[in-house]
């Protein structure tokens, strides 16, 4: 077999008397053939699939090289066949002289060599594979390459080009490493819409790690060096993290600069005609040194440019002027997340969670999805609709960090390591969205991150924090805050305000519980009316209806944000009261019924909104609707408290103070309206302080939030975000127990049963077989099994694994024919030029439970150890399969179940027990499928999806063998 074939196909593997890795989802394989291709990772953020497997094969060079044409040589690796003759010896190394021993122990460190040892040692010293007597190959220590296998969209013809190429990897290759006992195996990538494999990505980290500790302990090349370079290693990482936070904080600054511009624009412009204006200025920044905006000679409003002349002709003419900007910007936002970045749409924290939860979702975190999104949420927020820019931030931060990892293979080429950083990276995103550092790092913790270690927590309070700094130097507001609607109250509550706090808490939660339900039911309408007009058509009619709605009523009209900080603030700091909310007179029943009417009008705009093909977040309109009703009750209050000043209740208010603070009843009511959405907690309490700097009011915050996510947990269990991946059949499993209650039943009754299943035998198959099967049935893997009457399980193979070996073993260098035998279990009579030995690919050590087991055992499973499948066996023979995406079905109670089909391609003779063997020729040579439940299929899986976000005509689906590019 020629040395530069990309495949490893020789009779090289172990038979099952060779010791194999206890790590239940790793590929155990034979890498004792050369595997010549390099294997590079690819950057671009094509719809491509991606190969993160582990290329490990040894080079053989001299001797070996010269016997690869010996018969006798498919033997060598058989672990029976193996020379034991060999001693081993356990007598201590010789000491040093003393008088040499200091200056050789320096060199030593420098160098990696000891010049003043007695029986130096070279390469050729090193101990070597015991040799047969009935060959002369030597095999030499196993080279560990941990780069990922190559593209599957490459070209194979280029694989020959490993060898040349090993020399120049950017890790370690040089330690002895044996992939029967240990090792990761090799897997080609992840398709777009699966999940990954938690414990094999981690299993290749610690491989790598293995390699460079190797540098260290003197063994390898200078341990000096190699103590430097692990360094290094680990300060990926930190350099990641600190280039995210810096331009998470200049992106952040940007939008909110070019979104506050573009909002103030539909009322107006900045005259260069007087004080110096500049037309790109915002009406703040055109109006600094201004104790109102009214007296702002630089602003010229619309109604003055187009000539109205009484207040008649000034309003509509403003308003037609807010109505065309408006929809302009909307619609420009949706065009803009339609042809350049489907993607960019709504918040992106559902898919973030799912993301974060080992889901792959190609093209997310792309660049192109980074601009996008920026650009669209700049025209989205200046439009006027009812939505925000926090959460859609989050997704900008992962963007970054994202695009960072690029730079260093050894976090990009590995999914876990990656979906650390992108949990510390989020962090970034909420600091800059709230001013609020440990906030981020509580949100991420609470709501987003499935697996959050203590070293992340520290990573993201890192990226939190220079990410905060870097806005507060930007400072874009020009007013030293990070937020706009940041404040600060020098008052203090008293007792018998608890009361319209526990009520304002219940007002949340009605209004979470409410919101979830009408935003999903507009959803549903929306997906399932076909006659509906396109995404863009629907974004302008909104905008219309939004502009329509909020131009009258002046607490709808200006911006979210400028309207949460007037909310807030207190009146005694107030100095541009632009909603006339301190006036003398403006505590009254007109006023509250307004801010109420505002609130009531704001929750329906915001259910329509949140969900269009636009970048969208959710917080901030929850914000403000919280905050309405809080002004609102708090109005009330003070009303009260001014009429009836000797009433019981209010005999602790002093006599010269106010007694009540409305401002505060807006911060605890728009606490509470986003807990009610969210059911976050602690993050929302901690953000909400570090909004105020009130220590005073963190109790009250606390009820609030507590009493309102009871009551909308009254209603369902699933915040926004759940609610939203549940109605995109995201295959994302909760931790929350009370989320997603498992039926006390065992695994049998859920499981794919052996006889729904396609297996595959250990022998019979040829290469035109197996492509034929892989024709017929659309499932993501295969079990494998000794033979149909048995059935004893011998592992598993992947759908993209056993394609892309099948793809590649018939192009050059190999250029096998179809009717090449293959097979899964070691044949030692097998010649490895003419065969093809797919246990390299073959998960040998998949985890497998007994069917009996209860299912709330599987599902731990897959929820703490984030597996893809697991096989029930019982004393070792197949009874069924269980995999990620059934165990979600079931959890969420899906009215659909999937079912597979097909017509049978053969009959089932030699099959025993019953089961569906899919086999080409041979013994249990039956080909076909049967019906089954819950199977998991691979197109069928992933255009359903699609289908659930509308992105079944946009998006191709990955095929193993031919689509290759970036995971995120």
């Amino acid at each position: 077999m020629p040395l530069s074939n990309a495949m490893n196909n020789g009779a090289s593997s172990a038979g099952p008397s060779s010791s194999r890795s206890t790590h239940p989802l790793t590929d155990q394989g034979s890498n004792n053939n050369a595997h010549r291709g390099r294997y590079e990772h690819r950057d671009d953020d094509s719809d491509e699939i991606d190969l993160l497997g582990d290329d490990s094969s040894p080079i053989i060079t001299g001797d070996a090289a010269d016997n690869d044409d010996d018969p006798t040589a498919i033997l060598r690796d058989d672990p029976l066949q193996s020379d034991l003759s060999s001693p081993f010896t356990f007598k201590r190394k010789q000491k040093q002289s003393g008088f040499l021993s200091q200056p050789g122990r320096f060199i030593k460190k420098l160098t990696g060599r000891n010049y003043f040892s007695s029986s130096p040692r070279t390469s050729h010293d090193l101990p070597q594979a015991p040799t047969s007597t009935t060959t002369t190959t030597t095999i030499p220590p196993a080279h560990i390459n941990l780069n990922p296998l190559p593209p599957a969209n490459t070209n194979l013809d280029q694989n020959a080009s490993y060898g040349k190429d090993m020399a120049s990897s950017s890790y370690p290759h040089n330690n002895p490493h044996d992939w029967y006992a240990e090792g990761p195996g090799r897997r080609v990538g992840y398709e777009d819409l699966t999940a990954i494999d938690w414990i094999f990505e981690y299993t290749k980290e610690r491989q790598r790690q293995r390699a460079l500790r190797h540098h260290y302990d003197g063994t390898g090349a200078a341990p000096l060096l190699g103590y430097l370079r692990r360094l290094l290693d680990a300060s990926q990482v930190w350099v990641v993290l600190l280039l995210c936070g810096p331009a998470v904080g200049v992106l952040a600054a940007a939008i909110d600069v070019a979104a506050d511009w573009l909002g103030d624009v539909k009322y107006g412009f900045c005259s260069g005609d007087v004080d110096g204006g500049r037309f790109y200025l915002g009406r703040t920044a055109c109006c600094l040194g201004y104790d109102e905006g009214s007296q702002c000679r630089g602003w010229r409003e619309w109604g003055d440019v187009l000539g109205a002349r009484n207040d008649g002709a000034r309003w509509f003419a403003e308003g037609a002027v807010y109505l065309c900007l408006a929809v302009t910007f909307a619609t420009s936002a949706a065009v803009l997340v339609k042809e350049y970045g489907v993607y960019a749409r709504h918040s992106g924290i559902p898919e973030i969670k799912t993301v974060l939860g080992g889901f792959v979702i190609r093209r997310f975190l792309g660049l192109w999805t980074l601009i996008t999104k920026s650009l669209g949420l700049v025209l989205a927020v200046a439009s006027g609709l009812w939505l925000g820019k926090e959460g859609p931030l989050v997704h900008v931060a992962c963007c970054c960090a994202n695009l960072f990892t690029k730079l260093f293979p050894s976090i990009n080429n590995n999914e876990a390591r990656k979906r650390e950083v992108l949990s510390a990276a989020a962090a970034s995103g909420i600091s800059v969205a709230f001013g609020s550092p440990i906030g981020g790092v509580l949100f991420s913790l609470e709501q987003l991150s499935y697996y959050f270690p203590d070293k992340t927590m520290w990573q993201s309070f890192v990226c939190a924090m220079t990410a905060a700094m870097v806005l507060q130097a930007l400072d874009p507001f020009r007013s030293g805050k990070l937020v706009l609607y940041q404040v600060t109250y020098t008052s203090s509550w008293h007792g018998f305000e608890v009361i319209p706090f526990v009520l304002l808490g219940i007002l949340g939660g009605i209004y979470g519980g409410l919101f979830i339900k009408a935003n999903m039911a507009v959803a549903r309408w929306r997906k399932s009316t076909p006659w509906l007009p396109g995404p863009v058509v629907q974004v302008a009619i909104v905008a219309v209806l939004t502009a329509l709605i909020n131009y009258p009523n002046r607490y709808m009209r200006s911006q979210n944000s400028e309207l949460v900080s007037d909310l807030f603030s207190q009146c005694s700091e107030l100095l541009d009261d632009q909603f006339g909310l301190c006036k003398t007179g403006a505590a009254s029943a007109a006023n509250i019924l307004l801010l109420l009417l505002a609130a009531v009008l704001s929750f329906g705009l915001a259910a329509i909104t949140f969900g269009l093909q636009i970048p969208a977040g959710i917080i901030l309109p929850s914000m403000a609707i919280g905050a309405l009703t809080g002004r609102a009750i708090g109005i009330i209050m003070e009303m009260w408290q001014a009429n009836h000043p000797k009433f019981i209740a209010f005999r602790s208010c002093d006599p010269d103070i106010p007694c009540i603070t409305p401002g505060t009843y807006a911060i605890i009511g728009a606490a509470a309206a986003l807990a009610g959405v969210t059911r976050m907690t602690v993050s929302i309490v901690v953000i909400m302080f570090e909004l105020t700097g009130a220590l005073a009011y963190v109790l009250p915050i606390m009820v609030a939030v507590m009493i309102s996510k009871w009551v909308g947990d009254a209603f369902s269990r699933r915040g926004i975000y759940e609610s939203w991946i549940h109605f995109n059949e995201y295959p994302f499993l909760d931790l929350s127990e009370e989320t997603t209650p498992i039926p006390d039943i065992p695994a049998s009754q859920i499981m794919t049963r052996i006889e729904d299943l396609v297996v595959l035998t250990a022998t019979g198959h040829t290469i035109a077989s197996l492509t034929s099967i892989l024709e017929a049935h659309p499932y993501r893997g295969f079990p494998v099994v000794s033979d149909p009457r048995d059935a004893i399980l011998l592992g598993y193979i992947s759908r993209a694994e056993l394609a892309y070996t099948l793809h590649a073993a018939t192009r050059p260098p190999r250029s096998l024919p179809p009717e090449t035998e293959a097979f899964f279990a070691h044949q030692p009579m097998a010649d490895p030029r003419s065969t093809l030995d797919l246990r390299p690919w073959m998960d040998q050590t998949p985890l497998t439970l007994p069917g009996a087991c209860p299912l709330q055992l599987a599902v731990s499973y897959f929820q703490k150890l984030g597996l893809r499948y697991v096989l029930f066996a019982d004393r070792g023979v197949l009874q069924g399969l269980l995999t990620k995406k059934d165990v979600w079905y079931v959890l969420n109670g899906a009215e659909e179940t999937r079912r597979t089909s097909g017509m049978a391609g053969g009959d089932d003779d030699g099959v025993g027990i019953g089961v569906t063997v899919a086999g080409g020729s041979g013994e249990g040579g039956g080909s076909g499928t049967r019906v089954g439940l819950a199977r998991e299929r691979g197109d069928g899986e992933s255009a359903g999806l699609l289908r659930a976000v509308g992105l079944a005509e946009e998006t191709e689906l990955a095929s193993p063998g031919i689509d290759g590019g970036s995971i995120l």
